[in-house]
């Protein structure tokens, strides 16, 4: 409504200017081409202004929708007033500065290639320039998932099976959908990325595509490992708008809220960003309890989004939760659990691990089922319908929680006393 009030201003004023101009060439000829001087026009408008005010009555006529337009524009969004009343909008628009340090040579599609945004997220590794929907240029590949030590990968043009996918993708000024391009060998790919902290991997990258199709990228990269952003004191940035940053900000209000650290989302809907405020029905296992929970998110200022409603304490560190526990246990006479070796891999079995699941809780275990899938990780507990839980580290790509049933497990092992 604001926009469309300022423009309408603006066309009356302008129209108002149109007429003065005509009126001026009817007076006289050296009055019009006087008119479109601004000194001269306010001579006229003096000089006849029995003729030239129905022409001035107009343009002042539009600097009421104006007035009211720049009011209410004001009111709900102060920066975007003080951009067009500096005409910064004249200016040309200038990249934000990149978060990344990405130093490639080279050409995609026979254009240089600049990306600024990289990342390295459920198997995809991504390049991509420009700020906009569609990227400017693209560059995407299929990898295996990262392990703790990064990723190392060399491919070569008469290599076969079962190899990364590469897929090209530009968007050219007349073009209102980018172009891509897919192939699945045929290239030459050298990857060398090693993790660093929190939540980056770095490294070489090369990349040499048949002459076809113009691309051939060389130098270091630097992707992210997930979408969440972290400040310089190493906290999480809760500004940052993106799905993983909301995931962040529910989990650590779930465990304040119950007091418990076991807090798993097992669902939570894509929202729509950026955004104010967001409404979300959210699934979570609170010590492996599943609770079905609808919650308001709003975004305030530096403080970025919080669950509103929010009072819980945060909770005290693990080291004085465990004290504390041992300090209020009753003391209890000498059981058979006290004469046990401290070896635990000694005699272990699922039998055991079925009969005292804390004895081996957090411990690194690999188990095997019944058609051979291995999994290994931590061992969590029992869940309500006494299936073995296991958490694994994705290094960087969050944790992945496998639920196995007794019946289904075919050999069990602890990998650690």
């Amino acid at each position: 409504m604001d926009a469309l009030l300022i423009l309408g201003g603006l066309l009356l004023m302008l129209a108002g200017l149109v007429w003065l101009v005509m009126l001026a060439f009817g007076t006289g000829l050296l009055w019009g081409f006087g008119s479109l001087l601004p000194p001269i026009t306010l001579i006229y408008v003096l000089r006849h202004w029995r003729t030239a005010r129905k022409a001035v009555l107009l343009a002042a006529l539009g600097v009421i929708p104006l007035v009211v337009g720049m009011t209410l524009l004001a009111n709900h969004d102060a920066a975007r007033l003080e951009a067009i009343v500096a005409m910064r909008w004249l200016q040309p628009q200038q990249e934000a500065p990149a978060e990344l340090a990405i130093r490639l040579h080279g050409e995609l599609n026979g254009e240089p290639f600049a990306p600024q945004r990289g990342e390295l997220i459920d198997g995809i590794l991504s390049l991509r320039e420009g700020q906009d929907f569609f990227a400017r240029r693209e560059l995407s590949i299929r990898l295996p998932r990262a392990t703790e030590d990064g990723v190392r990968l060399d491919v070569l043009p008469q290599d076969a099976g079962k190899l990364p996918e590469v897929e090209v993708s530009w968007l050219l000024p007349e073009q209102e959908l980018p172009e891509a391009r897919r192939l699945s060998r045929g290239y030459t790919l050298h990857l060398d990325l090693k993790p660093e902290a929190p939540n980056r991997l770095v490294g070489d990258f090369h990349l040499v595509l048949p002459p076809q199709y113009q691309t051939t990228l060389s130098g270091t990269v630097e992707l992210f490992t997930d979408r969440l952003r972290y400040r310089d004191d190493g906290k999480v940035d809760t500004t940052y708008d993106s799905r993983d940053t909301l995931a962040y900000v529910i989990e650590d209000y779930l465990q304040r809220r119950f007091a418990t650290r076991a807090v798993e989302l097992t669902a939570l809907p894509t929202p729509t960003l950026p955004a104010k405020s967001l409404e979300l029905e959210v699934d979570a296992r609170i010590d492996y309890r599943s609770e079905h929970l609808p919650l308001r998110l709003s975004k305030a200022g530096s403080r970025g989004w919080m669950v509103e409603g929010d009072r819980f304490p945060p909770l005290p560190p693990p080291q004085a939760t465990t004290a504390s526990a041992e300090q209020n246990r009753p003391a209890q006479a000498p059981t058979a659990d006290a004469a046990r070796p401290a070896d635990r891999r000694q005699r272990f079995s699922l039998e055991r691990l079925l009969s005292n699941p804390n004895h081996y809780r957090n411990l690194a275990m690999r188990l095997v089922n019944e058609r051979g899938g291995t999994v290994q990780g931590r061992f969590v507990g029992l869940d309500n319908e006494g299936h073995v839980l296991i958490r694994r580290n994705m290094n960087g790509a969050g944790e992945a929680n496998f639920s196995l049933r007794p019946d289904d497990i075919a050999r069990i092992e602890l990998l650690e006393p």
